[in-house]
């Protein structure tokens, strides 16, 4: 399936999150999906993103950034409560890494002063 570019304008979200319902609705009312085929796509996508990283292996997003496993190693904790000396054991967390083109925009915004208005392209395939 070929598709020619397309810009996605985030206008007025009824909350101040983007969700994947969001998303979903994007894809049926911008690009012509079905409901069904919007909801089923952006589920595929993050499913495929988290068992990427669930597999140890980077989500590099072009012009977006980086989602990468981090392994923290075990440090001694306290309870905040009795102040009790516990153990934190070694585990993993999932981290984020703006792309330079990402972070320009948003530095680019906050200089403005003004939500800038958000748009999303679909490249051809």
């Amino acid at each position: 399936m070929r598709m020619n570019a397309a810009e996605f304008t985030l206008e007025a979200l009824e909350t101040p999150a983007l969700t994947k319902a969001h998303l979903a609705d994007l894809l049926f009312e911008q690009i012509g999906l079905n409901k069904r085929e919007s909801k089923d796509m952006v589920e595929a996508f993050f499913e495929l993103v988290a068992n990427s990283l669930i597999e140890g292996t980077d989500v590099k997003i072009s012009g977006f950034g980086n989602f990468q496993i981090r392994v923290k190693a075990p440090r001694p904790g306290r309870n905040p409560r009795t102040g009790e000396a516990i153990p934190i054991g070694e585990r993993r967390v999932a981290t984020f890494h703006a792309s330079a083109k990402l972070k320009e925009q948003i530095q680019g915004s906050a200089e403005q002063g003004a939500a800038p208005e958000v748009e999303w392209s679909l490249g051809a395939e």
